[in-house]
């Protein structure tokens, strides 16, 4: 197929709101292209390239830009596949010339739209709304399957791409090869956030209420080849928590897998902060010393496999039973069921004064949703708090000259790209600002007098008072008192919040000062 089909499509996927026209656009492409070639238009209209990163940065692709496009598409789409991967292999002296000079000719051979689609796969800013609910109704679509289906399998298998080719060559049949299987990472499910315990009963009725923890999302797979931890985003960290491997393989039980949080613990047992948890839990070399002076402490809060059998459609209340019989109590978050109000504001405090920082509230009946943010699972925070990408930051003035401060930040669109809800530089400490100086300029991508604008990579913790409309920023609303709590290594952009919870926070506050 040529790549100017797929940049066509891309283009028009981002020129539409309409998500069902979006899922007819990608399900016409993938019925059409080349078997060969699937893979690639998959990952590419997700607005990632397969294999990782290809050694050259936005700079020297923003330093193409004046590359002439050729008169008419001729390149295909596994022609231009081929020559992007061809970059990963030129290395030595004088790679990043021969890079840059080996990019050029790939542009040169590119139609304008062609061109304008490459650019923007490279410097990340793919953002026509192809994310991954889209993708996979899109394949669903093509392949005349249902999209729940399509969802689960890419939920276990972790790549739309090879979810797509097996449904589309196979059909159904195709989609029956994607099982949970220990040692392989199942994306976590995530959680919405609730106003307080009374909005959170409202919504579930009984529920079973969770301390929630400050600590760091881990994955425990244990079974015959021993015990391995995976971080939130799915990244082996076995060899960074020996002391909680230890205590895992003391166990009798195999053949587990559990969901849960690390924590580095005071003596007193109280949640040191969260910085602490994440210097801990990112170091890669002298693990085992600071392991002695600084060891992490392990709570599980669910099981979505056990003894072969996979308990990801099972209701929360039958995976959390089997949780008990895996692992004991003192590994386990502390757990109340209730469908009182006055119970769950009690547990509340009490989770308040052990110095947590409020509760998750689960639906009984709900199957665990990997990788979705649905209404199973709610958050009660005492504040407001949000999780935003950091899309730019301006340079400061007077303690904070030098130093890249006040920081734009955005929330996620589900349609694609961002939207941004206000500025702040409350709540930084000297040290953040030097390191988000550092990290912040090698995420730039362009600069408009003081304001530098930034790849939106970076998820930073805010909480404010309130939301404002605001007729300045194009999602109608504005933060009011915001104030960086701190920056969330262990979250991606795709796993910020998104606008639509920021107007659901906002439409429940308009509710409550009216009640």
């Amino acid at each position: 197929m040529r790549l100017s089909v797929l940049a066509e499509t891309s283009e028009a996927v981002a020129a539409t709101r309409s998500r069902l026209e979006k899922v007819r656009l990608l399900a016409e492409l993938l019925r059409a292209v080349d078997p060969a070639e699937r893979r690639t238009a998959v990952a590419w209209l997700s607005g990632v390239h397969p294999g990782g990163a290809l050694g050259i940065g936005w700079a020297a692709v923003r330093a193409l830009g004046d590359v002439p496009a050729a008169p008419a598409p001729v390149l295909s789409i596994a022609e231009a596949r081929a020559a992007l991967d061809g970059l990963r292999t030129i290395a030595g002296k004088g790679a990043a010339e021969r890079r840059r000079d080996a990019l050029a000719a790939l542009l040169g051979k590119a139609s304008d739209v062609e061109q304008r689609f490459l650019v923007r796969l490279l410097l990340g800013e793919l953002r026509q709304g192809a994310l991954e609910g889209v993708m996979a109704d899109g394949i669903a679509a093509a392949a005349g399957v249902p999209p729940g289906a399509v969802r689960r399998a890419i939920m276990l298998a972790g790549d739309a791409a090879a979810v797509a080719d097996a449904v589309l060559d196979e059909g159904p049949a195709g989609l029956d090869r994607f099982r949970l299987e220990l040692y392989e990472f199942v994306k976590p499910m995530l959680a919405s956030p609730a106003p307080d315990v009374g909005a959170a009963l409202a919504s579930l009725g009984e529920a079973a209420l969770e301390y929630k923890l400050d600590g760091a999302r881990v994955q425990v797979h244990k079974g015959p080849a021993g015990t391995r931890l995976y971080s939130r985003s799915g990244r082996d960290v076995t060899d960074s928590v020996p002391e909680i491997v230890a205590r895992l393989e003391a166990l009798p039980a195999t053949g587990f897998v559990v969901d849960g949080e690390v924590l580095a613990l005071e003596p007193s047992g109280r949640p040191r902060p969260f910085q602490d948890t994440m210097r801990r839990f990112g170091r890669k070399r002298g693990v085992e010393a600071h392991a002695d002076a600084l060891p992490l402490t392990l709570f599980c809060f669910d099981c979505v496999y056990a003894d072969g059998e996979d308990l990801i459609d099972r209701p929360t209340a039958e995976r959390v039973e089997r949780l008990a019989d895996l692992v004991p109590p003192e590994l386990v978050v502390p757990r109340i069921v209730t469908s009182s109000v006055s119970e769950a504001e009690e547990f509340l405090a009490a989770a308040l004064d052990a110095g947590h920082e409020g509760l998750m509230a689960k639906a009984l009946d709900a199957p665990y949703e990997a990788g979705n943010r649905g209404s199973a699972w709610l958050k009660v925070k005492v504040a407001h708090t949000l999780d935003l990408v950091v899309l730019a930051a301006e340079w400061g003035s007077g303690r904070r000259r030098g130093r890249l401060s006040n920081l734009h930040l955005g929330a996620r669109d589900p349609d694609g790209g961002f939207v941004m809800l206000g500025k702040t530089f409350k709540g930084l400490t000297d040290e953040m600002l030097e390191w988000q100086t550092k990290r912040l300029a090698e995420l730039a991508v362009s600069t408009e007098g003081h304001v530098v604008h930034v790849r939106p990579e970076l998820v930073v913790e805010v909480a404010f008072n309130e939301l404002q409309a605001s007729r300045r920023y194009p999602g109608g609303l504005a933060l009011r008192f915001a104030r960086v709590l701190r920056y969330r290594p262990d979250k991606r952009a795709e796993d910020a919040d998104t606008i639509d919870t920021v107007k659901a926070i906002a439409a429940r506050d308009v509710a409550t000062r009216l009640a």
